[in-house]
């Protein structure tokens, strides 16, 4: 029985996880065979400030530019 297990940053939609499901399936039957009753996927969505990447919280990586730096930013381009 394939157990896939997906971790997502942040949120997604129910339509977009339903559709994650959808295609994982079916790409577990198509390459392996599998019936699709069989294949068992789980999403799990992690906060962006409960994850980070390259020495740096994802939620501070993606927020807006704002301050001194946002300026600095601006003025050098």
């Amino acid at each position: 029985m394939p157990f896939v297990d997906i971790r997502l940053a942040g949120n997604a939609t129910r339509e977009q996880k339903a559709a994650i499901v959808a295609d994982v399936t079916r790409s577990l039957v198509e390459r392996l065979g599998k019936p699709a009753s069989a294949v068992q996927v789980v999403i799990s969505e992690v906060s962006t400030e409960n994850y980070g990447s390259a020495g740096q919280l994802i939620a501070d990586r993606d927020a807006p530019n704002t301050g001194e730096d946002a300026n600095a930013a601006v003025t050098s381009r």
